[in-house]
């Protein structure tokens, strides 16, 4: 569900979860997760709520201590996390960079249910010239007139499976190509409503909403599978020019991508070996495939030591405690990042301006 955009960072004394008082490892990722995207500083216009008035016969002593619990709660109110509920009406975003492209992706949970909480106010606020959706849960394209009208090139991958996964890619720019597969796979209907792939002129745009690896990591086989086949896949088109990797990868690429690092590693869908082995080859950081080229994870580059996230389950009051996973981000050709005005937020959804056209 789109709640506000906001940055969820870990609080420094943030302790390990135990059975009573925080999620177990196992609470975060789940098959088809609900990313909550947080709230980006933004101006926003609400009327005080008048308070109530007090009974003309109430004793002073109670009015007082209503007015006391008032001002506690108010002060609670000011100091909580966001609750992700709804999106305000009035979002204001810093204006895009004098000739950047903006790039923007976001795990909605749902079109439909995301259309119901504010996904619009976001939509114009940010007003991207690129929006990959993923989880959209969309049968059919959904032929919003608001998005028709702000995208004239709109890409729906769509699962064969009902209100299942779903990938989107909504653009301004028209691309010379587009592609809803991963090829090599052998089983293509797995790979349905998971990826879109743009290509422009001057780059590939590759949209994914990547194999979760299930409860338990029950599906991790499927995982590995998919893994297999992008890494070949995201090598082969580099090759061709560089590429724009972006959307829910379901992969925590480090131990400062998720609060509880040690209680979850290979264990949890996607902080295991397989996962995150897989993501650094793809980096190839080190040149241990020489064959390869390297790509660049912005957002890391850009904040090597910072503990921010994407997403946060819904269970167990996870937002208002920090605990979270980064999960969502833009991974690029290392040559992209020649383009000097290259740039990523912290924020959910994520964003990403790069200099010049696509």
């Amino acid at each position: 569900m789109p709640p506000k955009r906001a940055s969820a960072k870990r609080k420094a004394a943030s302790p390990e979860p135990n059975s009573d008082a925080e999620p177990p490892a196992q609470s975060p990722p789940r098959p088809e997760s609900s990313h909550e995207p947080a709230q980006k500083k933004q101006k926003t216009h609400a009327g005080k709520a008048a308070a109530p008035r007090a009974n003309a016969n109430a004793k002073g002593k109670a009015k007082s201590q209503d007015e006391d619990a008032g001002a506690e709660g108010e002060a609670a109110a000011a100091t909580a996390q966001p609750t992700n509920k709804v999106l305000p009406v009035h979002i204001a975003f810093a204006p895009k960079a004098e000739g950047a492209v903006r790039i923007a992706t976001w795990n909605i949970c749902g079109l439909a249910a995301a259309q119901k909480k504010g996904f619009k106010y976001y939509v114009e606020a940010e007003d991207p010239d690129v929006l990959i959706l993923t989880e959209t849960k969309v049968n059919s394209d959904p032929g919003d007139p608001e998005l028709t009208k702000r995208f004239p090139h709109r890409y729906w991958a769509i699962a064969d499976k009902k209100t299942y996964s779903g990938t989107a890619v909504l653009s301004k720019i028209e691309p010379l190509s587009v592609d809803y597969t991963l090829p090599g796979h052998p089983d293509p209907n797995s790979v349905k409503g998971r990826i879109v792939t743009l290509e422009f002129p001057s780059c590939y745009l590759i949209g994914t909403y990547v194999v979760n690896a299930g409860t338990g990591l029950k599906t991790l086989d499927a995982k590995k599978e998919w893994n297999a086949h992008f890494e070949a896949y995201i090598r082969e088109l580099d090759k061709k020019k560089p590429v724009i990797w972006t959307g829910d990868l379901n992969v925590a690429p480090t131990e400062l991508d998720l609060t509880n690092p040690k209680t979850n590693w290979n264990k949890t869908p996607g902080y295991t070996e397989a996962e995150t082995s897989s993501f650094a080859r793809i980096l190839n950081a080190s040149g241990a495939e020489p064959d390869a080229g390297k790509f660049v994870d912005v957002w890391r580059e850009r904040h090597p030591g910072l503990r921010h996230y994407t997403y946060f389950s819904y269970r167990f009051n996870c937002r208002e405690k920090g605990l979270g996973w980064r999960l969502d981000m833009f991974v690029v050709s290392e040559r992209l990042l020649e383009r000097r005005d290259l740039r990523a937020s912290d924020h959910c959804p994520v964003v990403m301006e790069i200099e010049g056209p696509l």
